[in-house]
């Protein structure tokens, strides 16, 4: 077991490789934010701006990881639009095999001495029993903010990429890659999909370093105007032969034009191409979220597990109020 440390880059691809094996296993146990794609997201995009506020501990048998745990602590978040948001609650992304299951409980301890005083806040899969139950008799309970109409847990949808529909864009519109359309474009479509954003030109930059990033799997739709109006990254896990889909996002007056549909369709056209025989997305589930789930439905996506939204408020004296989670799904 290593000492607590942040998180570096040779953490990041260490753990990429347990989310292969898991997958590998029993996909259905991979546990919110620790997909093999979702960890190269996070930590590309930030590690430069917020990884200070990164903590991790990993377990080891031998030469080989087979847990991990990685805290997010209270930071301040700079965005787009010049306005600056304070994260007071803890959150932990973290992966325990099932073959090693009895390291939940190390994991739970790790956590909860790194967060004295402190809320904090956890997504176990909704299929992995006994890490529930172990959250449980640590003092975690169901986060009733998360599971409200407009809550955040998220739901990881599959489909194969078995007989495809071929992509249509509306007159005047076409696709790129980020390698085609250069780092600057890149970068805009982001911001403006998702303003206010943090992502950066520093932060894309550690994206495009972080394996498995590939410009040719970064699709961009460009407008009749030249702005970028959509762009997706795909994450190729050759090992497994399956990609995954992260982030999606549209310029908000390029919506309601079927780019975003056009747009996954062409990206598993060219997944296939590279290898992939599986597609994975993950999105917002609660009912108050339908407009990306109906988009990922209506290309084929179905939900294929789901996480669980924990909760340890603070002691009183530190303060009880609700926990600001918002950046951790800011893309």
């Amino acid at each position: 077991m290593d000492d607590s440390e942040l998180v570096t880059a040779a953490d990041a691809q260490l753990m990429q490789g347990l989310a292969q094996r898991v997958t590998a296993l029993r996909p259905d146990l991979v546990n919110s934010d620790a997909t093999y794609g979702e960890l190269a997201w996070n930590w590309g995009k930030g590690h430069a701006c917020d990884g200070e506020s990164w903590l991790r501990r990993l377990w080891f048998s031998g030469d080989e990881l087979i847990a991990w745990g990685w805290a997010q602590l209270p930071h301040r978040v700079r965005r787009s639009d010049g306005s600056v948001k304070d994260v007071t609650s803890a959150y932990l992304a973290y992966q325990v095999p099932p073959d090693h299951s009895e390291l939940v409980d190390e994991v739970i301890d790790w956590y909860d001495g790194v967060t004295v005083g402190i809320e904090r806040t956890v997504m176990p899969g909704i299929a992995d029993e006994f890490a529930l139950k172990r959250w449980a008799a640590h003092g975690y309970e169901t986060d009733p903010a998360a599971l409200g109409d407009t809550g955040t847990w998220t739901q990881l949808n599959e489909r194969d990429l078995n007989d495809l529909e071929q992509p249509v864009l509306p007159d005047g519109f076409r696709f790129h890659t980020a390698d085609e359309a250069g780092p600057q474009a890149a970068v805009r479509a982001h911001v403006d999909a998702w303003a206010p954003s943090p992502y950066t030109a520093e932060a894309y930059e550690g994206v495009r370093r972080t394996p498995p990033y590939r410009g040719d799997l970064h699709v961009l739709v460009e407008a009749p105007d030249g702005t970028m109006a959509a762009s997706t990254i795909m994450w190729l896990d050759e090992v497994n032969e399956t990609a995954e889909f992260e982030p999606v996002g549209s310029h908000p007056d390029y919506r309601r034009l079927g780019l975003g549909r056009a747009m996954l369709l062409h990206g598993m056209h060219l997944a296939r191409e590279a290898g992939a025989h599986h597609m994975t997305v993950a999105c917002l589930g609660a009912p108050g979220h339908p407009m990306a789930r109906g988009l990922y439905y209506s290309v084929g996506f179905r939900e294929f597990t789901r996480d669980a939204p924990l909760i340890k408020m603070a002691p009183r004296s530190h303060g009880d109020g609700r926990p600001d989670r918002q950046d951790r799904q800011q893309q």
